[in-house]
């Protein structure tokens, strides 16, 4: 008898490689549909983070009638663990386990974290909008419920995806990082994409009911992924257990004290912080930009969401082979700022002159530049550091990386809203106070770029060489 099931998976396997970025990671030792299954978790990622910031932020201010002031602080709630992104990631690298497991545990704690928060989410805004007969309950309950429910989502966001790269890198060679970096965040965007297809499907036709349906549907989808993504990733060691017990016990200062004095270090994450500023407080004024400087349509709007997408994964896909083929980290991140000038500027002169195919390739060039950035900076990141902390040093990046984000973003809309709302500025044309939130990001990538430049020359582990080499039957 035929059997199609292993006749699909070959013919996965071997298209796989041709027509799926950054596949050519895979080894005999870590295949493919290891590394897709791994995988995963950034797609659960990628889900929350559509319907936190995307789908929930237009229905509490449209169907539920929650103020957008109070909205705009329940969806920043989830920054306030991104400092903590570090000390998660430290913790991940110390372990303490009898079976020798060390990222495992604190990827299941996230997903609990995600899956809780889920579970209380759509109750707590019901109560909190007073919809039915949530309207005589006390406010203060649908607010603190409220408020727990997307805390506990941001930090199991931000523990599983930390802890989730530091595992994915544990499991390929040192020079395969940059690639299997490059597959992880193009699932990532892939989950983004599915994400709002499904939930804007799933709401078309909004009822407080389906809105439940779908908020738990995503803690169960949540936990499935994750639970799949991580089944039989780490092995048990007994003889690195047997290690942990007798390592001594090393304090999170001091930890952090050593990292951060490594040469370099300091620079690198003071450039991580400048350029993901200026690539993020375009984030939510791209869209209104088009549509009232330039008088785009609903439907091209969300279109141009596609083409920035769409240079993001050009950009990481440059990054990944150039890193692969020796690349300096240091270097690419300085041409993704660069590019992202040119591309702030072509958006700038959009409005002026240039009409909506100089906004259009603005776009594109702007998100080239973000995944020429990201994808360098992470990699630089792993580099640099001992393979004993690579925990620790992804909860640095992605301490800074979310933290500099949210504030970007947060920044811009406020430079924009005070720009029009003040009497002295009444006269401007409707383009000027976004062109001048542009401006500012021009001025975040110079300057790291400026600061970046002594890094271009360096020579050492910290941000272009190899670090030692670290068997991947150590970590599997």
């Amino acid at each position: 008898m035929f059997d199609y099931r292993a006749f699909a998976i070959r013919r996965l396997t071997s298209l796989a490689p041709r027509y799926l970025p950054f596949a050519d990671v895979a080894t005999k030792d870590v295949p493919l549909l290891r590394l897709l299954r791994l995988s995963l978790f950034q797609v659960t990622v990628g889900m929350a983070l559509v319907l936190l910031v995307g789908t929930l932020n237009r229905v509490m201010i449209v169907e539920l009638a929650v103020p957008a002031t109070l909205v705009a602080g329940m969806l920043a709630l989830p920054l306030l663990f991104a400092p903590f992104r570090t000390l998660i990631g430290f913790k991940s690298d110390t372990y303490r386990s009898a079976l020798g497991l060390r990222r495992v545990p604190y990827i299941w704690k996230g997903t609990m974290y995600q899956f809780g928060g889920f579970a209380i989410m759509p109750f707590a805004l019901l109560v909190l909008s007073g919809y039915g007969e949530a309207v005589d309950a006390p406010r203060w309950v649908g607010l603190s419920s409220a408020a727990l429910s997307f805390l506990l989502v941001g930090a199991g966001v931000h523990m599983v995806q930390t802890v989730g790269l530091a595992l994915a890198t544990d499991l390929v060679k040192q020079e395969d990082q940059p690639k299997v970096v490059g597959l992880m965040y193009v699932m990532l965007l892939f989950g983004m994409v599915i994400s709002a297809l499904i939930y804007g499907a799933l709401l078309a036709n909004y009822t407080p009911g389906r809105l439940i349906q779908v908020i738990q549907g995503t803690a169960v989808v949540t936990v499935a992924l994750n639970l799949l993504a991580l089944w039989k990733q780490e092995g048990r060691n007994r003889e690195r257990a047997r290690q942990m017990e007798v390592a001594p016990v090393i304090r999170f200062r001091d930890a952090w004290g050593a990292l951060i004095a490594r040469p370099g270090t300091m620079r690198l994450l003071c450039v991580i912080g400048l350029g993901t500023f200026g690539f993020g407080m375009a984030d939510v004024l791209l869209e209104p930009y088009g549509g009232q400087a330039l008088g785009f349509s609903v439907a091209e709007t969300t279109r141009l969401t596609a083409v920035l997408a769409g240079g993001t994964l050009l950009g990481f896909a440059y990054a990944s082979n150039a890193l692969s083929a020796g690349g300096s980290p240091a270097r690419l991140a300085g041409l993704g700022a660069l590019i992202g000038i040119p591309g702030f500027l072509a958006i700038i002169l959009s409005a002026i002159a240039g009409g909506p195919t100089l906004f259009v390739l603005g776009t594109l060039a702007t998100g080239l530049g973000a995944g020429l950035f990201g994808h360098a900076t992470l990699t630089a990141t792993i580099r640099g550091a001992p393979a004993e902390q690579i925990g620790l040093s992804l909860g640095a990046w992605g301490a800074v990386q979310a933290t500099c984000a949210g504030i970007g973003v947060a920044l811009g809309g406020l430079v924009r809203d005070i720009l029009v709302a003040l009497p002295a500025f009444s006269g401007l044309a409707v383009h000027t106070p976004y062109n001048a939130v542009f401006a500012i990001e021009i001025l975040f990538l110079a300057l790291a770029i400026l600061v970046a430049i002594p890094l271009f020359a360096r020579r050492g582990q910290t941000l272009g060489a190899a670090a030692p080499h670290r068997d991947p039957a150590e970590v599997s």
